[in-house]
């Protein structure tokens, strides 16, 4: 009995002195500035917090994969939420409907995600005009170090409404839009060089019509034309004057996500030169009717046309434009070419805003901060590169420290990489961190017959090209008009286009009379008193 009460005596002090040992520790924990934090009383891990992420759902998940559940979604949430103590949840929208989704889940308040995006401006504007977005300025400068480095100031730019950064644009990896292309075959047999002006480009056009280079009779087309913006847009800024910055800013009118010279000093100079080559038969005739470039592209692949402009690498995808168009005449040879010239001499021509997506907050979320981390551990260490590419040697090697996509990768291999370029929102494009890196990787993925081309032609898209202009705020007139000027606008270039020349001056005059009482009036008022706005400040 005695020995029992001993131990048990000794097994009572051994409890009493852990006790007060954890006691003090915890004391400690609470007054320490540097105690871990997200524990619950007595030493616990706390609960993780939910992020909500919406993802687009192309409805193309591999089996054994969804949308919210799959490789990408488990690797976040392994390198990012383990070690942040957040959970995060996917939250699907589908693609072909993201913006009426959206704007359902927004209404909805409480089921709206923390993170959601859009490509559409209008949609962001009006967001941000309403009041339902956090401002991420702050939250940025405290938790997003990398990302702000990552994104810089061009880009964050475009996420501002009024001064305030409601939105974190995604960051495009290439702006360049288009580049020229002309039948080198066709200028080999004529023993003509390469034109390197619109005069020069003139002269080339009226040899190919005329000494019919490719033998198909009357079927020749020179100039390959459509209503297309890819078509007209080099043509028609290359003459484009210099202007003041108060001429860019007011009269240049934006139509959704482009700018249109329609009131700019040299626009109609573009369209007389237009009515030029229609009226000497250098053009196809029936180019107003080509909306979508079904017929462009047909009559590039059968030989007929001479010189077009396109989107830079457009016809080079594999089984694409370029190939059909060896396929069926051999020995045919295509250039990338950069000839249309301004009065400086210059081969001006547009180029894409620096930004892509929209990556919002809603003002309604309590995971902002969680949000913005999420965002920039996206943007830290080598994160955006893997969800870019996936596992080296499996779904890329490294050619001259670039990643190239794997030339037989295994199932599990492709599987994994359906939703990649989804999940890495903060990008348009794969980055490298320099143009140069990301065009090298952007040739890298074509045809290797095609890829020495390819980088020409993205060059030739880079170069002197027409920046955007950026707003403070959305012009309201725009957003009303948009629709109904962008159809008056091509209106306008396909009617002063096919006009008899006599009847130029007169068909101008009148259609722009009736795009202007039509919105664009509205348009010129309402950023010009912005842009005095703006100067008074």
């Amino acid at each position: 009995m005695k020995r029992k009460r001993f131990i048990g005596s000794k097994t009572s002090m051994l409890v009493l002195a852990v006790a007060c040992s954890l006691l003090f520790t915890a004391c400690s924990s609470k007054s320490s500035p540097n105690a871990a934090e997200g524990t619950n009383g007595g030493g616990a891990a706390a609960k993780p917090v939910t992020l909500k992420v919406e993802v687009f759902d192309r409805g193309n998940s591999p089996a054994g994969s969804t949308i919210t559940d799959n490789y990408w979604t488990k690797w976040v949430n392994e390198n990012f939420g383990a070690s942040s103590n957040i959970d995060v949840e996917y939250v699907p929208v589908p693609r072909s409907e993201e913006v009426e989704k959206l704007n359902v889940l927004m209404a909805s308040g409480s089921n709206v995600p923390d993170i959601v995006f859009t490509y559409d401006p209008n949609t962001f504007n009006r967001y941000a005009k309403q009041g339902g977005l956090t401002d991420v300025g702050p939250l940025l400068d405290e938790y997003g170090p990398n990302l702000k480095a990552f994104l810089g100031d061009d880009v964050l730019n475009y996420g501002k409404f009024e001064g305030t950064q409601f939105a974190i644009p995604a960051k495009r990896s290439n702006t360049g839009k288009y580049a020229s292309f002309i039948r080198q075959d066709w200028l080999d047999k004529l023993g003509m060089p390469v034109p390197q002006t619109t005069a020069e480009l003139y002269d080339t056009l009226i040899a190919f019509k005329e000494k019919d280079p490719g033998q198909i009779g009357g079927q020749v087309i020179p100039l390959g034309m459509t209503i297309a913006s890819a078509q007209y847009e080099p043509l028609l800024w290359s003459f484009i004057k210099t202007m003041t910055e108060e001429q860019k800013f007011t009269l240049t009118q934006q139509l959704g996500s482009n700018d249109y010279p329609i009131l700019l000093p040299g626009f109609k100079d573009g369209l007389q030169f237009m009515n030029k080559l229609y009226n000497e038969g250098l053009m196809n005739k029936d180019f107003g009717l080509d909306k979508d470039k079904k017929k462009l592209t047909e009559d590039i692949s059968n030989g007929k046309i001479g010189f077009f402009t396109e989107d830079d690498v457009n016809i080079y995808y594999e089984n694409g434009t370029y190939a059909l168009l060896q396929k069926n005449i051999p020995g045919a040879e295509i250039a990338a070419v950069d000839v249309f010239t301004n009065e400086e001499g210059k081969h001006a021509k547009p180029k894409y805003a620096s930004n892509g997506l929209y990556i919002m907050i809603p003002k309604s979320s309590e995971r902002a901060v969680e949000a913005i981390k999420y965002l920039d551990w996206m943007a830290s260490s080598d994160n955006l590169f893997q969800l870019q590419n996936g596992v080296e040697n499996e779904n890329y090697t490294l050619v001259e420290d670039i990643p190239v996509a794997a030339e037989n990768p295994t199932v599990e291999a492709t599987n994994r990489m359906f939703n990649a370029g989804d999940m890495a929102i903060i990008s348009n494009g794969k980055q490298l961190g320099s143009l140069e890196k990301n065009l090298k990787a952007r040739a890298f993925q074509m045809p290797k017959a095609f890829q020495e081309q390819v980088a020409v032609a993205q060059d030739i898209a880079n170069t002197d090209t027409i920046d955007l202009i950026l707003l403070d705020r959305p012009i309201e007139a725009q957003t009303k008009y948009a629709t109904t000027l962008l159809d008056k606008f091509n209106e306008i270039i396909v009617k002063t286009t096919m006009a008899k020349p006599d009847q130029f001056d007169s068909i101008y005059e009148s259609m722009l009379k009736d795009y202007m009482s039509s919105g664009g009036q509205a348009i010129l008022d309402e950023r010009t008193a912005l842009y005095k706005e703006m100067k008074s400040k």
